[in-house]
């Protein structure tokens, strides 16, 4: 699938049945996904994210684009973040199966369809800029709405599309500056104080631009240029960033908000950290940031990383906690609760869903106990080997946290990230397996009242049979992986959880068993006995290799519970 994000800007924020409106155009459109709408009543601005396919990307961005000129009258706008337009940028972004440079193509006809089916005048900023300097949006966006008068008729300054005169149309809705980029952090970090001055002075330090160098590094002195007459800046420290300080009415504070445009170059926690010092360098304290529209899952799982690794805690967690970490160590929640399940991307695109995976541990059972012929003996042995894993990160995690053993947290912190990995692949399993018994049963539904649809039917059956094979051999795979990590856990764990390392042992053991006669099961269906070999001497293997390690982990087990 092809997948693009696209997050417009649109100038209104407190007025729900216009944000609402606008939001409805773009919904209208089959095959888009709306992730988000987040209305700013100080800056008057929302934030609406959505993704689908390139095309209804385009119509979706077109409709709401006009929707907006028709109810937005920028005449009488104010608010507090810098705008030229309605709809005041246009970004589209790569998710899935499409380049930047493709985005950048969208973004140009998009921008074309702007001016010549809605009289809408653009900007092409970022990778679809057309000339170097516009790669900056703040190029692009100099002077504002207030400047629109003068940049239309001046060379150098039109817009790519809709050159020419001023008219009333055009002021009523303004200019759009329509881009293509990859993923971008909008984040606002909250300041102890009321003073924009002292904010913006601390985004100056920050920002890649930095500022305007002044004789004597004041604030007020005189302008300093190079021989040729051009302003000396003195860049900021974060590469890919750029802030502004400003003050918002709606929480009484001042706040450094900052575009992260290089999440590589600068993760977020990096700039958490950076602010946070630059701030108290000028005496004062970030009592925690907002994410602004939606985040990637790969920034707060750095973020979490990060500040595990500095707390000397095992890594080898879920998830979720890991989020979590990332969420209180930022404060991102002290304005507003944050949710990653409505703030993170990838939750809210993500339509794998997994019904058994997901059911409680009651319920899974009971549905394995129904007359239902799935879940059966493969995704059991997989929940199976799932418990497995996770018992022996249990004592790694455990192990990393036991008082005096500080120095080895990172020893155990391996182990308990490698089980997290082997959990996260058999949890999959579970509904890997199902899955895999589901193809077999639309197979033989397949009709067969001709030859040819004989032949077909018997091909799919041949074919989901296989993979009902392998599905099984990779939840043995798995669950072999389990046991190493019990034994380490054994040997050199923390010696009151040795029986849960026992326990881990005899859980991935029975995965691995049970697992295998579901391999042998489909393999003894399979036409083609060739194919079936090299799964039923591979499943051997395993079974091999899990009871010798079985061994070796019960009997350090034994060792050291000494009875």
């Amino acid at each position: 699938m092809r997948l693009v994000e696209c997050v417009p800007n649109f100038s209104e924020g407190r007025d729900r049945k216009i944000i609402d409106a606008i939001v409805d155009a773009i919904k209208s459109v089959e095959g888009i996904k709306v992730l988000d709408v987040d209305p700013g009543e100080a800056t008057n601005r929302t934030v609406v994210t959505f993704v689908g396919e390139p095309e209804p990307v385009q119509e979706a961005a077109v409709k709401g684009a006009a929707k907006a000129k028709e109810l937005i009258d920028m005449r009488q706008h104010h608010g507090a973040h810098p705008r030229s337009g309605a709809t005041d940028v246009l970004p589209f972004i790569p998710v899935a199966g499409i380049t930047l440079e493709e985005c950048a193509k969208i973004a140009t006809d998009t921008a074309e369809r702007l001016w010549k089916e809605l009289g809408i005048p653009c900007y092409l900023y970022e990778a679809a800029a057309r000339t170097p300097e516009r790669k900056n949006l703040a190029v692009c966006r100099e002077g504002e709405y207030e400047a629109l008068p003068n940049k239309m008729v001046t060379p150098g300054k039109q817009p790519d599309f809709g050159a020419g005169e001023y008219t009333e149309d055009i002021a009523r809705c303004g200019a759009t500056n329509v881009g293509a980029r990859n993923f971008l952090v909008a984040v606002n970090f909250n300041l102890n104080t009321t003073s924009t001055r002292r904010a913006m002075a601390v985004a100056f330090d920050v920002r890649e631009k930095g500022r305007k160098a002044r004789e004597g590094g004041s604030l007020t002195g005189k302008l300093l240029k190079d021989e040729n007459g051009n302003q000396i800046w003195i860049p900021g420290t974060l590469k890919g960033c750029k802030a502004i300080g400003w003050y918002i009415d709606e929480y009484g504070i001042a706040q450094v908000s900052m575009n992260i445009t290089d999440i590589d170059a600068t993760p977020l926690h990096v700039a958490f950290e950076e602010v946070s010092a630059k701030a108290a360098a000028r005496g004062l304290r970030v009592t925690g940031a907002e994410i602004v529209g939606l985040v990637p899952k790969k920034v707060l799982i750095e973020a979490g990383r990060y500040y595990l690794e500095k707390q000397q805690r095992s890594l080898g967690i879920s998830e979720e906690e890991i989020v979590k970490i990332a969420v209180k160590s930022m404060s991102l929640d002290d304005l507003k609760p944050f949710k990653p399940e409505e703030k993170v991307i990838e939750y809210l695109i993500n339509d794998d869903v997994k019904p058994l995976a997901g059911l409680t541990l009651e319920s899974f059972a009971r549905e394995t106990a129904s007359e239902s012929a799935a879940p059966g003996g493969g995704s059991v042995s997989a929940a199976m080997g799932a418990f497995g894993a996770a018992l022996a990160t249990m004592v790694a995690n455990l192990s990393a946290h036991k008082r005096g053993w500080d120095s080895r947290w990172k020893e155990f912190s391996d182990v308990a990230e490698k089980g997290q990995a082997v959990l996260d692949e058999l949890i999959g399993l579970v509904d890997e397996d199902t899955a895999a018994f589901d193809k077999i049963m639309d197979a033989l539904g397949m009709p067969k009242a001709t030859e040819a649809e004989k032949a077909a039917r018997s091909e799919a059956l041949e074919e989901a049979t296989l993979y009902a094979a392998e599905v099984p051999l990779k939840t043995m795979e798995a669950s072999l992986k389990a046991l190493p990590l019990a034994l380490e856990m054994a040997l050199k764990g923390n010696p009151a959880s040795a029986s849960d390392a026992g326990v881990a042992a005899l859980a991935a053991v029975a995965a691995v068993k049970g697992a295998r006669l579901n391999v042998r099961i489909n393999s003894a269906s399979l036409a083609d006995k060739t194919a079936a070999a090299p799964l039923l001497k591979r499943a051997d293997e395993i079974v091999a290799e899990a009871e010798a390690l079985e061994k070796e982990v019960l009997e350090a087990v034994e060792r050291n519970i000494g009875i």
